[in-house]
Formats: C-alpha cells, structure tokens, sequence
C-alpha cells in the first residue's frame, strides 16, 4: 500500500501540472478542447490524491510498522478511533490532508456550467496550490517512506492528542483554511477577467461562510481542547499557532462584512480583493507556523525543512495578487462614495478597520521574536498582557458596532431615527452599567464589557422585534406566523443577527473569565478540608486503576458551597505506556456562574497537591461558540427574500 500511496502522489503532481499548464495554453490559444481536458486533469488530481489518502488511512488502521509514518504516531494498542486521527497528527499526514481536501475542493468547483467564463481560471489558481503542495509533500514530507527495518511496536499518539476535541479541531481547522482557496481563485479569476463587479463575491457567498464557519469551528474546538487536556486553566494562551488560525479568522470576518457594502451598493471593491487577498496569504502563513520550527508552540509539529518553501511560495502568490490588483485598479475604483459619515456603510468600514488592526496587532505579536532574533541576535517573546492590552478595547468596539450598525440607516442616517432607535438600547446601556457597580462589579473592563453586551442584545432583538410587527401589520398575518416567515425568508440576516448574540455571549464568557478568574493551590492529606473561595474541598484519598493499558491515577474530592450545592471530583494523571510522561485530565463542575477546574499536581506520602481555578462564566463562551455555528447554518440554509418585499422587513 506504500508504494501504491507514493505512486498515486505522483502521478497526482504530474496531473496537476498538466491541468495548470491546459488551462494556460487553452486560455491563451481559446481552444475549448483542451480547456475541457485540464478539467479532466482536476479530476484526475482529486481521483490519485484520494488514492494516497485512502493508502495512508489503511496503512495506519492495519499499524504496518514497515512505514516510518505509522511507526511514529501509531501503536497497537492505540483504539481505531485514534488510529484515524494520527493521518493528521504529524506534519506529513496533515499536509496530505491538506492536499487531498484542496484536489477535492478543485474538483467540485469545475463540476457544472455556471461561470465558465471564470472556472478555467479559477482551476488553474487552484492546481498551482495543489502542485505546490504535492511538490512538497514527495520531495520533503511524504509520509510513505519505508523503515530500513520493520519495527515491532510503533512510539503510540501523544498523549495529548488522544482526546476527541484534537480529532475535530484539526480537520474543521484545514477546511477553513483550504477553503478560503476558492474565493480566493475566483478574485484572480475575476482579476484576470477584468470583471470588477461584485459576481464573484456572490458565486463564492457559500463558500466563504462555509470556510469562516469550519475556522470559526476550529478556533472554538482547539480551546476547549486547551481547556480539558492541557490542564492549566485556561482556553487562549496566545500561543503563535493559536494567533495563526485567529489572524485568518479576523480577516476573514472583516471580507464577510465588508462584501455587503459591495453588493449592495457597489462600494469597498479594492478593499474587498485586498481582504481575501490577505486572508488567503493568511491561511499559508499559519501553516508555515506550525511547521518551520521558528516558534515554539504546543500545537506545532517541531522543525522541519518546509518554512523556506512556504516563505517563498507565500510571498510570491502574495506579491502576485497584489500586482493583479494595482494593475486593474483603475476598474475597480468604480463605484459609488460614502455619503455620510454615519450611515450603515461607514459603520461597516469601521467594523472592518478594527477588524484588520485586531488581525495586524496579533501578526506583529507574534513574529515580533522573529524579528529580534533577526536584528538583535535574541528572540524577545511577547506574552500575554500586549495581546490583551491591545486587543480587549479593539474587542469592546467592534462588538459595540454589532449594536450600532443594525440602528443606522444605508447612505445617511437622519437624525430623528438615530433618536428612535437608538433610545431603548442606550437606557438599558445605562442601567445596566448601574446595577453592575450596585451589585459590586467595579472593575471598569467588567461593567464596560457586559454593559455593552446588553446594548447589542437589545438593539438586536429590537430590530427583530421591529421586523416582525410591521410584517404582521402589512400582511395581517398572527405574531407567530409573521416571525416565522419572516425569519426563514430572510435567512443571511437574521441568521447574522444570531451569529451575533453568539458572539456576545462568548464575550460574556471571555470578559468574566479574564477578569474575575481565580488561582489557588492547596496541599491536602486524606480526610483534611480546605476552603477555596465559597467552595469547601475535602480530600477522600488517592486511587490508582488501570485503563486499558494506561495507568491512571485520581485524587477524589467532594466539594461543597454555602449555596448547598454539593459535587464529586476525580482529576487524573494518566500514564501511558509509550511514554514517560504523564497527562494531565481537569476535572469540572461548569455552572452559569461558573467552573470549578481541579488538576491533580502531584502527590507525596499521605498528602496531594492539587490547583484549583475558579474561572467566572465559562459556560457563556461555549455555548456562545455553538449558537454562533447554528446561526451560521441556518444562513447558509436555501431561503429567498420575503414576499412582502424588502421595505417591510424591518430595515433600519
């Protein structure tokens, strides 16, 4: 299976630069024939690259220990489960996943007749991406390269990896970014076509929302990933690979916003290539992170030879692109003018200015080692509080925007309907600032932060609300039929409006967790009792049992508080037989209010030691996170205009 995997890659590379170089000449020469067969080249990429894939998959659940791939990440005793996920535990297997999803994407993209005026270009974008992948992968990173001898048992999956958020949060986090390839070809598509209208943004609606959604996913799996496996209480560390699936995130989500200025009023058409532009380049910077060695992290996959080739190739797309956009910039400077300043479209451009700045900020931060290192000979690491410093206000502002923009009106807003919207929203702003410091929250940030959170929830629900009524006023329809006609006609928005209340409720979560979290560490002998906070701990005892063929070890706790809220803990140190090290398993009681995170630190004699955090309003950032993918999906879902017509829609 090695050698039919290797073979599969590359005749997989050879088809690609066949396809690429079809779609060249058929373009140049207009010769329909062979136009037609670069698009069988595509297929053809997909069809080995899958082969490959399916070797590799087979190799890893078979445990052929022939295959260095295999030995390394894989073990017998590893459950099958796991065994699928080491396809993209290591550095090679990934970057065929990454491969394999980019040939697929390809492949469905040239399916159909719609746009063919721009899918030779957009194929051809995309096979130059997966030959260089390819190319990478069968010269430094190929992940069928034979043992010189068999070994008998394979070194078993990092210990960390064996948890089931690290087998989601890989693969959602290589759709996001793999997927932000096909808005991005059809931008130079639409470059190269000299088409400065605003059809390939909505040709690839889906796509984006469909890449942000999976990297959105990403992001929220790998923290809670961070929060149950790594043991150390927290969800972002600011790790540099963390900031590089955030840095494409951000940008990402500044283009989604930034596109409805254009569609709708043909505005924003350079800013707009320029975004995708850099959300692309973006998504192959982050993948040079995990994988040039150049930064320490937990997520990377060590030292390898690959920074140099992404450096390259990342510069050399980037630079591309930029040349397409300066020299068509003369078409895409049609368009309409802002007309004032406060209006809907302003309020957009400024969403996405904080969103770049946010994106920028974290950029510098963390190539800023680099960068010393480069000049000064040491690497100065930047930590937690620049991070935080910068990028909490940038934070608070554009989430203050999610309440504003709904209440402006497009082209200029008047001044007596700033009044009639903004009246509600700001009255709660105020009383809910009072009642925060009544009830003993002082801190600035804290009262800030949730005050404005209650100003976008109202002004959100205020504005769907008011869509509502004046449906059930036009149409003499009941309230609950008019809401939900209303909302299923007119999915993208008020799925946005959903998104939004998501993203509040994570800031709800990030905001309490930050500010009010608390650290204590406690050395316990059996039967002793120690009050933590509200929360009295008493220790029971040590236990030490087998699991499969791992060695745990808990600590039991019963936990009570003076709201007679009573509960058992067991955190663990599990050791594997493939390693010396230990993981470490939190245990967690999540309430509203919030988590009680226990990790058991280690033990000596009678007596354990073990950490507690007391981290506020946890559960408000998970599920924030899920009401944010709900939402998303049900924009995505297939659904027109109302038929009462856009005016009667609630619109601001």
């Amino acid at each position: 299976m090695a050698d039919i995997g290797t073979f599969a890659l590359v005749i997989a590379l050879l088809t690609s630069v066949y396809a690429l170089a079809a779609y060249i000449i058929g373009l140049q020469k207009n010769e329909e024939p062979l136009l037609a067969s670069a698009k069988g080249g595509v297929f053809a990429t997909a069809i080995f690259t899958t082969i490959a894939s399916i070797s590799l998959i087979y190799l890893l659940m078979t445990g052929d220990f022939s295959i260095q791939y295999v030995a390394s990440y894989t073990s017998s005793d590893l459950p099958p489960f796991y065994k699928l996920s080491a396809f993209w535990a290591g550095n090679n297997g990934s970057l065929l996943l990454w491969a394999w999803i980019l040939t697929i994407l390809a492949a469905i993209v040239t399916v159909g007749r719609r746009d063919e005026d721009l899918k030779p270009y957009v194929g051809a974008v995309m096979m130059l991406i997966s030959a260089f992948f390819l190319f990478l992968i069968i010269n430094t990173s190929n992940p069928f390269v034979k043992l010189p001898k068999p070994l008998l048992e394979g070194n078993g999956l990092n210990p960390m990896l064996q948890n089931p958020g690290m087998v989601i949060h890989p693969v959602t986090t290589y759709l996001g970014y793999v997927g932000f390839t096909v808005p991005f070809a059809y931008a130079i598509a639409a470059l190269f076509t000299r088409q400065a209208d605003d059809r390939w943004i909505k040709v690839t609606r889906k796509w984006t929302i469909m890449s942000w959604l999976f990297l959105s996913m990403g992001n929220l799996f790998g923290a809670q990933w961070a929060y149950v496996e790594l043991g150390w209480g927290g969800y972002w560390a600011w790790d540099p690979v963390e900031n590089a699936s955030l840095i494409p995130w951000l940008m990402s989500t500044a283009f989604l916003h930034s596109v409805m200025v254009q569609e709708r009023k043909n505005m924003l058409k350079i800013w707009n290539m320029l975004l995708i532009i850099f959300t692309f380049a973006l998504t192959l910077f982050g993948t040079f992170l995990v994988r040039s060695g150049v930064v320490a992290s937990v997520h990377a996959f060590g030292n390898s030879t690959l920074g140099l080739y992404f450096i390259v190739f990342t510069t050399v797309v980037t630079m591309g692109s930029l040349y397409l956009v300066l020299d068509r910039i003369g078409l895409l400077k049609q368009g309409n003018e802002f007309e004032s300043l406060i209006s809907k479209e302003s309020s957009f451009l400024l969403n996405n200015l904080l969103f770049v700045a946010s994106a920028f900020s974290i950029l510098w931060g963390t190539i800023f080692p680099i960068v010393s290192e480069g000049f000064t000979g040491r690497k100065i690491t930047v930590g937690a509080p620049f991070f935080n410093a910068i990028n909490a206000p940038i934070g608070l502002a554009f989430v203050l925007l999610m309440g504003i923009c709904p209440l402006i009106a497009w082209r200029k807003a008047s001044i007596k309907g700033i009044v009639r919207n903004f009246r509600v929203p700001l009255v709660v702003l105020g009383l809910t600032g009072l009642t925060l410091i009544v009830v003993g929250i002082r801190k600035p940030y804290a009262v800030i932060a949730f005050s404005i959170c209650a100003f976008v929830i109202v002004s959100t629900l205020q504005d769907i609300v008011k869509g509502i009524r004046v449906r059930h006023k036009m149409t003499g329809e009941g309230w609950l039929i008019s809401s939900y006609r209303l909302l299923t006609k007119n999915r993208r928005r008020y799925g946005g409006y959903v998104i939004h209340l998501g993203v509040v409720m994570m800031i709800i979560g990030i905001a309490g967790s930050n500010i009010y979290n608390q650290e204590f560490t406690k050395t316990l002998k059996a039967g002793e009792q120690v009050r933590v906070d509200n929360y009295l701990v008493t220790y029971e005892g040590l236990q030490q049992k087998p699991k499969g063929e791992n060695m745990v070890i808990s600590a039991d706790l019963n936990i009570s508080k003076s709201d007679s809220l009573k509960f058992k803990l067991s955190p663990e140190k599990v050791f594997y037989p493939t390693t010396e090290q230990p993981s470490t398993e939190p245990a967690v009681k999540s309430t509203w209010k919030e988590d009680f995170y226990v990790t058991l630190v280690g033990w000596e004699d009678e007596a354990v030691t073990i950490k507690v955090n007391i981290n506020p309003l946890i559960k408000w950032l998970w599920t924030g996170g899920y009401v944010l993918i709900l939402g998303t999906l049900f924009a995505l879902w297939p659904g027109k205009g109302s038929a009462v017509g856009a005016k009667y829609l609630g619109r601001s």
